[in-house]
């Protein structure tokens, strides 16, 4: 199955970039980052924020421009048939270069699993110096961490 991504959710003053690899099936029918119900992402960000949890999408990624943090995904295109990384085939990259110069205030670039730090690797190379971070998957197919532990290592987004 062809998938491709989305846009980003993004202002011009964002500091921090999150990257996912590509959104999950899921994700693509609802036509939403991390739409999964048991993607923790949007219940960590509500957490490390105060903020009380909703499932409103325009709420979500208010949240998220209001803490100066863009989100999107290292894969612009690619054949996968369900929603795992490890099927993800022909993939081809987003435009960060592009990204970035429109976005100079980005200074950390976050990796939401191990997948996705590896195709940016692959793909990506940077002009600028920037802090990288790979934290553990928030997928449900991640299943190597508690939520409790994942939520501690995401909780850096509130330090920088």
């Amino acid at each position: 199955m062809k998938s491709f991504s989305f846009p980003p959710i993004s202002n011009s003053d964002a500091t921090i970039l999150i990257l996912g690899t590509m959104p999950g099936t899921k994700s693509l029918e609802l036509n939403q980052y991390y739409g999964h119900n048991q993607n923790n992402f949007w219940k960590f960000m509500f957490s490390i924020f105060n903020e009380d949890f909703t499932t409103d999408y325009e709420t979500k990624k208010a949240l998220l421009q209001k803490n100066k943090i863009a989100v999107w995904d290292v894969l612009q295109f690619c054949d996968r048939v369900g929603s795992l990384d490890s099927a993800i085939k022909n993939e081809i990259a987003n435009d960060f270069e592009t990204f970035l110069e429109k976005h100079p205030n980005i200074k950390t670039i976050l990796f939401n699993g191990q997948a996705a730090a590896a195709f940016f690797k692959k793909y990506v190379h940077l002009k600028k110096t920037y802090q990288i971070v790979t934290l553990p998957s928030t997928s449900p197919a991640n299943a190597s961490k508690t939520y409790q532990s994942k939520l501690e290592e995401w909780k850096i987004i509130a330090s920088l």
